[in-house]
Parts: structure tokens; sequence; C-alpha cells
């Protein structure tokens, strides 16, 4: 989605440039990704504001190289990634920008586009019919409980996957893409997180109990229990991301990773989320 270089500056520095297409996010990102930085937490520092070129939206930011990937999907690493979450949901709360919408794609259940999913050309061309019946339902009942939801907003990282942290034994840990805020309920980014935080390439789809030991743990670490209502929407949002990455398997004639957690998992996670 992004286009990232690394360069060489003459004064000897390493920064990284990165260059997506402008819909209107970009600036808030890197504003709350620049104040996050700024109160030390563990992220890359801006070094530019957003700068329009042509179509793109381009910004300069530190090199922070470093740390590696915590594979797994277990509740005990679950639980790891959990508190990262509540950590950087907490500094979130602390700051003020412009709403990032639209939200990444993955995340926006709440588009007002005709249909189901919300309109993206490169998948809307393809043939619709390779995605399957259990798929979409799927992601039908979860969009509707999400859209009954009566939660206000906050600002969030909604692609908080294995693939974008970095654990370091000295440093601690760093989290990276900050191109992908979200503005949705807390309960919404925290179960779509519960899903999605063991993903690599290509994504995939925690167990349950994983998800289960993360969203315990999450309302631990920030020292407050989810409502009824806020447990039904995380384990719908739980659900989006996972049906949105299965429709793109199928029209993209992959792996059926996705795809094949949900045929196991949907059923139980639909009446976990009252859908």
């Amino acid at each position: 989605m992004s286009t990232v270089h690394g360069l060489r500056l003459e004064d000897g520095r390493k920064v990284v440039v990165k260059a997506r297409p402008d819909d209107g996010r970009a600036e808030s990102c890197v504003a709350a990704q620049a104040e996050l930085a700024a109160r030390g937490f563990p992220c890359a520092r801006p070094l530019t504001p957003v700068v329009p070129v042509g179509s793109l939206a381009v910004h300069a930011e530190e090199y922070r190289p470093g740390g590696h990937v915590i594979s797994g999907d277990s509740p005990e690493i679950a639980t790891r990634y959990a508190e990262v979450f509540a950590l950087l949901m907490a500094a979130l709360s602390e700051i003020s920008v412009q709403p990032p919408l639209p939200n990444p794609r993955w995340l926006r259940w709440d588009h007002a586009d005709p249909g189901l999913w919300p309109a993206i050309d490169f998948l809307d061309e393809r043939d619709q019919s390779a995605v399957p019946e259990e798929v979409a339902k799927t992601a039908d009942r979860a969009r509707r409980r999400l859209l009954a939801a009566d939660l206000p907003n906050v600002l969030g990282h909604g692609d908080f996957e294995a693939q974008n942290l970095r654990w370091d034994a000295q440093e601690g840990w760093t989290v990276h893409d900050w191109d992908s805020l979200a503005w949705q309920p807390e309960a919404a980014l925290a179960g779509a997180a519960s899903g999605t935080f063991p993903s690599t390439t290509p994504p995939t789809l925690a167990p349950i109990e994983s998800s289960a030991a993360f969203l315990e743990s999450y309302q631990d670490f920030r020292g407050r229990r989810f409502s009824l209502a806020e447990q039904e929407v995380a384990w719908a949002a739980s659900l989006w991301p996972a049906s949105h990455h299965a429709r793109w398997e199928a029209l993209h004639g992959g792996r059926p990773l996705c795809g094949d957690a949900l045929r196991l998992q949907a059923a139980e996670r639909l009446r976990l989320a009252n859908a």
C-alpha cells in the first residue's frame, strides 16, 4: 500500500521515505506518530510533515532498525501482544488529531458504499463469484452487529500484526505501520487486534482461545472491563479483517488461510458477538 525507500543523507544519517496514494488519511496518521515519538513512545520519529507529490502523500521518518518478530498464536503470546496494544491505546488516548478517515479497508465496515464491501476498484473488478458464500454471510452478520453498536470512536492502531512489531531484549519493542491508524470504538479495535495479532505474511486469524486471552488481558492492562455490548462488538470486529482477507484470497486465487479459519471459527465468534 506504500512505497518505502531507505536513503543515506550526505551527513550520514539513514532515513526512510514513504509514499502512498493520498486518500486524506496520511496527515493525521503522521501527526499522531510524531506526537507519540515526541512523548517517548517506541516508534520511528517523523522528520517531515506530509508533502503532496502529485497523487501521493510523502513523508520522511527516522530509520529504526533492529529487533525480531515474535511468531506464534498461543494464549501466552496473545497476552504479550495485548499488553503492548493496551499501552499503545493508552498513549493514543492522550493525542488529538483529525480522525484518519476513511478507515483502512480491512476495518471499513462503516463505509457508505452500496453493498457489503467498501468500494475497492482493483478488488471489485474481479469475479466476485469466487468469494465463498459463507465468507460474505459471516462479514454481513459481523457488520450488522458492528453498525448496531452505539459506542464512541477513538484513535487506535488498525493493523496490529506481528509483522508490524519488533522485539529486542535490550530495547523492548517498537511498533511500526502508523499509516494504519483507525477511528473506531475501542472494543472494536481491540477485537480486530485479537484476531490479527499473529499475522505475518500472509495474514491469518488467531485461534478463538487466543483471541479470548488477548481480550481478557487487554482489559486487565487497561484497568477497565468491557460492557456486554463492548464484548460483543470486540468479537464481531475480530471477524471483519479475516473476512476481508478471505475475500482477498479467493479473488486472487491464493491459499485460503483466513478462509479456512473462518469456516472453522465463524459460528462461535458470531455467537460470542450476538450476531
